[in-house]
C-alpha cells in the first residue's frame, strides 16, 4: 500500500511539475528565513547557561524618577542588603573598565579589565587554571589573569606566573598575579581578560544614591523574588528621602525608587534597563513572528495549490472510494504526499541556511553555527507539525468528495472549494500587504532619522580617545592640554577641541541641578564640560544670549550655556532663561548663571530624547580629568596626508605601544543608526521574500484555475469576444480579492507600526501614502502575474477545446 501511495505521489508531482517546484521553493525559502531568525533567538537565549546555580543569581537594576531604570547599583545597596536580608546568600559588584595595557618583561597585552571584589569568583565560578580564587583580589595589589592574557605575558611558562608581578601601564602600578582562569566557552557577557579589586570602594561605602556598579545577588533557593524586590525598593526609597533632605531637592512620590531583580540567565534579553551588552529582544521577537507569517504563507501556497488541483484527483478519489478505500486511508495518503514535499523543502532549507550563514553572521556580528542538536530536534518536530497542518485541509477536502459526484464530474465548480481557495488567497495577500505597508513606514522613519537636524556639524572632524588614561593626579587633563598643543603644529590640522561627553557616545556623566530661586524645581542634566571653542567647532547655533568668554573670569567660573531642552525643563523659553541661576550636584552650593541658550545637540541616537545639558569651562572642577579625548578638525585640501601625520605623531609620541584608532565624528554618530538600518534591511529582505512566495503561489494558482476555464475561453473567443475582454474576465476576480485583502491588512499594519514607532523620541507622523501605495503595488503585481497567464490563454487552439461540442 505504501509503495502504491509513493508511486501515485511521484506521478502527481511530475504531472504538476510547476506547482511542485513552486511549493518546494516557497517552503524552503520560508523555512530558511524562519531557521535563520530562530537560531539567532536561540543564540541570544543561550547566554550565561554556563553559570552553576544560575537560577539563584540575579542582576540588580534600579529605577527612579530622575534617571529611569538603570543597570547600575550603589555599593551600600548591594552589600548592606546582603547583611540585612537573610534571603541573600552572597553579593558582588563589577565594572567593565575597558582595555588597558599590561606588561611583563618584554611582553605586553592590551586587554579588557574588570574591577570587582573577591565574591566575584563565588558567584561566577570560572574554571581555575592556577592559583587560588579565595583571596585573588582581596587588596589593591592583586590581579587575576585569563589564560589567554597569561600566555601573552608569560608564554608557555604561564603556570609559574602565580606570585609574579605585572605592570598596568594605565596607572603605572604593579600587581601580583594570584590566579589564572579560563573564560567560559559558552555565550557570556563576562569575558574579562583580567580582574582586580576596584580601588574606589572606600569612597563609595556611604553613597547610597551613587549608582556606579553592576550588582548581583545570589539568593537562597525558594526565595520569593517579588517580596525581596519590595523590601529592597522600600530600603532605597528611604535612602532617597535621606539624600533629598541632605541636598535639598524634592522627590517624585509617584515614581519613587524601585529595585528589580532579573535572573542572570535571562539578563541578556530580559533586563529592564540597558543591561550589560543587552540584546534587542523586541526586534528578535518581531522578526520571529514575521518569519512565522512567512512560513504560514508558504503553507498557504501549498494548501491553495493542493485544493486547486482537486479536479485532477477527483475521479481518483471517487474510484478509490468505490473499490472500498476508507476516508482515513485517503487522508493519510494525501498527508504523505504533503510530507514528502515538506521533507524536500526541509533539506533544501538547511542547505540554504548553511549557504547564507556566513553572511548572516557577518551581518549580526556573531559566530552562530549549526552544531546544536536541539535545533534539528525542534525543526524535525516543526516539520511534522507543519506537514500535518498544511496537509490536513487539502487532504480532508479531497477525501470528502462524494463518489457519485466525482464520477459524474459534478465537483469542478464546488462552491465550498471556490470559497476555500478565495479565503486562503485573501489571507495570502493580507500578509503581503502587511509586509509592504510595514516596510515602507520603516524605510520612511529611518530616512527621517538619518536626515534629521542633529544640532551640530561634524564634517572633517575626527575623535581620538586616550588608550592610556588615569583618573588620578589629573593625568588625563594634563595629557589633553599637552597633546592639544602638539597636535596643533601638524600641517592640515585646523582646529582642536575636547569635551567630557563626546558626540555619538551618549551620556557619560549626569547629575541633578536645582533652580536657586525655587529649589523644588530640579532637572537631571548632562555635565557639558567643554573647551572654549567646542560650540564653534561644531557650529552649534545660539537661540539666545552668547557663548562663554574665556577671557572673563566670571564666565569661566560660574557662567554656563544650556540647551533649549534644559531651559524648557526649568519652565523657561530660550529668552526668559537668560540670567537665571541654579545649584548643581557637582559643585555643591556654587551658583551657575545662564549666559546663552543653544539648539539641542544629539549626543546619542535620534531614537532617544535629547537630554538637558549644561556647557561650562571644563577646567574649573573635578570634571576636568574626564577630558580623555581629542576632537580634531582637518583641512579638506589634504585629508589623507593629515591623517597619516596625526597617526605618526600618535603612535610615536602620544601613545607609543598602543593601538591607534580614530573615527570621523559624523560616521561615529551614524553608528547609532545601525540597529535601525539593520531592521530596515531585514524587513526589506523579508518583504521581498514574502512577495516572491506570494506571487509564485498566485501565478501557480491562477495557472491552474485558468487552465480549468480554457473551454470557457474557447467558447467566448468563438463567439467573438476580443482578447482584452477575455483577459479582464479572467483577472477581475483576483483583483477584487486583492482590494479586499489590502483593506483588511490596513488596521493590522497601522497597529504594528504605531507600536514600533513608540520606541522613537523623534518619529514621523503615521503617513497615509504607504497604505495607498501598498494597494496600487499589489494590484499592479496581481494584474501582471494573472494577466500573463490569461493572455496566453487567449492564444489557445479553438479546435482542441470545441471539437466535441
Amino acid at each position: 500500500m505504501l509503495n502504491n501511495w509513493l508511486k501515485i505521489a511521484l506521478i502527481n508531482y511530475r504531472k504538476n511539475g510547476l506547482s511542485t517546484v513552486i511549493n518546494i521553493l516557497g517552503l524552503s525559502v520560508g523555512l530558511c528565513v524562519f531557521l535563520l531568525i530562530f537560531i539567532h533567538w536561540q543564540d541570544e537565549k543561550s547566554y550565561e547557561q554556563w553559570i552553576p546555580n544560575k537560577e539563584n543569581i540575579y542582576f540588580v537594576e534600579n529605577g527612579n524618577a530622575a534617571f529611569g531604570i538603570m543597570s547600575s547599583s550603589s555599593y551600600p545597596e548591594i552589600f548592606v542588603s546582603k547583611e540585612k536580608f537573610s534571603e541573600i546568600e552572597d553579593a558582588t559588584i563589577l565594572n567593565d573598565w575597558g582595555k588597558q595595557k599590561l606588561s611583563f618583561g618584554g611582553n605586553s597585552a592590551y586587554v579588557s579589565g574588570t574591577a570587582s571584589v573577591d565574591s566575584f569568583f563565588r558567584l561566577f565560578t570560572f574554571e581555575k587554571v592556577a592559583g587560588n580564587f579565595r583571596d585573588a583580589i582581596s587588596d589593591n595589589g592583586k590581579i587575576a589573569l585569563s589564560l589567554e592574557t597569561a600566555r601573552s605575558l608569560f608564554g608557555d611558562d604561564y603556570p609559574s606566573a602565580i606570585g609574579k608581578s605585572v605592570k598596568n601601564d594605565s596607572n603605572d602600578k604593579d600587581y601580583i598575579v594570584t590566579a589564572i582562569y579560563k573564560i567560559p566557552e559558552g555565550n557570556t557577557v563576562f569575558k574579562p581578560d583580567f580582574i582586580y579589586r576596584n580601588p574606589y570602594l572606600e569612597q563609595s561605602k556611604d553613597q547610597w544614591t551613587s549608582y556606579s556598579y553592576n550588582g548581583f545577588f545570589k539568593v537562597k533557593p525558594g526565595t520569593d523574588i517579588q517580596a525581596l524586590e519590595r523590601k529592597l525598593s522600600e530600603m532605597m526609597q528611604q535612602q532617597e528621602e535621606i539624600s533629598a533632605k541632605k541636598w535639598g531637592y524634592a522627590i517624585d512620590k509617584k515614581n519613587s525608587a524601585s529595585v528589580y531583580l532579573t535572573p542572570v540567565a535571562k539578563m541578556k534579553l530580559d533586563a529592564k534597563s540597558d543591561g550589560i551588552s543587552k540584546g534587542d529582544k523586541k526586534s528578535i521577537m518581531i522578526l520571529l513572528g514575521l518569519s512565522v507569517l512567512i512560513l504560514a504563507l508558504s503553507g498557504i501556497n501549498l494548501i491553495n495549490l493542493k485544493t486547486a488541483q482537486a479536479s485532477q484527483r477527483a475521479k481518483e478519489v471517487g474510484v478509490r472510494k468505490v473499490v472500498g478505500s476508507s476516508k482515513s486511508k485517503l487522508v493519510l495518503q494525501f498527508l504523505l504526499e504533503t510530507f514528502l514535499i515538506c521533507l524536500a523543502a526541509y533539506v533544501v532549507a538547511f542547505a540554504m541556511v548553511e549557504l547564507f550563514l556566513p553572511s548572516y553572521n557577518q551581518f549580526l556580528d556573531k559566530k552562530i553555527s549549526l552544531n546544536n542538536p536541539n535545533l534539528f530536534i525542534y525543526t524535525g518536530l516543526l516539520l511534522i507539525v507543519f506537514s500535518c497542518v498544511a496537509g490536513l485541509i487539502p487532504a480532508l477536502y479531497l477525501a470528502n468528495f462524494k463518489p457519485i459526484n466525482t464520477l459524474k464530474g459534478n465537483f469542478a465548480r464546488s462552491k465550498s472549494g471556490v470559497w476555500l481557495r478565495n479565503s486562503i488567497l485573501t489571507l495570502q495577500l493580507i500578509i503581503s500587504s502587511f509586509f509592504i505597508i510595514c516596510s515602507l513606514i520603516i524605510h520612511t522613519q529611518v530616512s527621517y532619522m538619518m536626515n534629521k537636524d542633529l544640532g551640530f556639524r561634524g564634517d572633517q572632524a575626527i575623535q581620538i580617545f586616550f588608550k592610556k588614561a588615569n583618573w588620578e593626579n589629573n593625568f588625563n587633563v594634563k595629557k589633553y592640554k599637552r597633546l592639544k598643543t602638539e597636535l596643533a603644529r601638524i600641517p592640515g590640522v585646523t582646529d582642536i577641541t575636547g569635551s567630557v561627553n563626546s558626540i555619538g557616545n551618549g551620556t557619560a556623566n549626569a547629575s541633578i541641578v536645582k533652580l536657586s530661586s525655587d529649589t523644588t524645581k530640579t532637572v537631571q542634566t548632562m555635565l557639558g564640560g567643554i573647551d572654549e571653542n567646542f560650540l564653534k567647532f561644531y557650529k552649534v547655533k545660539f537661540i539666545s544670549g552668547r557663548d562663554l568668554d574665556w577671557k572673563k573670569a566670571s564666565d569661566t567660573i560660574n557662567g554656563v550655556v544650556v540647551n533649549e531642552t534644559f531651559a524648557g525643563k526649568l519652565g523657561y523659553n530660550p529668552k526668559t532663561a537668560l540670567g537665571k541661576e541654579f545649584f548643581t550636584g557637582w559643585d555643591g552650593k556654587k551658583k551657575y548663571k545662564i549666559l546663552g541658550v543653544v539648539k539641542d545637540v544629539n549626543y546619542a541616537g535620534v531614537e532617544q530624547t535629547v537630554m538637558p545639558i549644561v556647557y561650562f569651562n571644563y577646567n574649573r572642577n573635578w570634571v576636568k580629568n574626564n577630558m580623555s579625548n581629542l576632537q580634531i578638525k582637518i583641512s579638506e585640501n589634504d585629508i589623507n596626508g593629515t591623517l597619516e601625520r596625526i597617526k605618526e605623531f600618535w603612535t610615536t609620541k602620544a601613545e607609543p605601544g598602543y593601538p591607534y584608532e580614530f573615527e570621523f565624528v559624523d560616521k561615529h554618530f551614524a553608528k547609532t543608526y545601525e540597529k535601525f538600518q539593520k531592521q530596515q534591511t531585514l524587513f526589506t529582505a523579508l518583504n521581498i521574500v514574502v512577495l516572491v512566495i506570494a506571487l509564485l503561489g498566485l501565478f501557480a494558482l491562477s495557472s491552474l484555475l485558468i487552465d480549468q476555464k480554457l473551454k470557457d475561453v474557447a467558447i467566448k473567443k468563438y463567439l467573438g469576444a476580443d482578447e482584452r475582454t477575455i483577459v479582464w474576465d479572467l483577472t477581475k476576480r483576483f483583483l477584487l480579492i486583492c482590494v479586499i485583502a489590502v483593506l483588511i491588512s490596513m488596521p493590522f499594519g497601522y497597529y504594528a507600526m504605531n507600536e514600533w514607532l513608540k520606541d522613537f523620541a523623534y518619529r514621523i507622523d503615521m503617513p497615509v501614502w504607504p497604505y495607498i501605495l501598498s494597494l496600487l503595488l499589489l494590484l499592479i503585481l496581481t494584474f501582471a502575474v494573472v494577466s500573463f497567464k490569461a493572455y496566453r490563454a487567449t492564444k489557445i487552439n479553438l479546435v482542441k477545446y470545441l471539437k466535441y461540442e
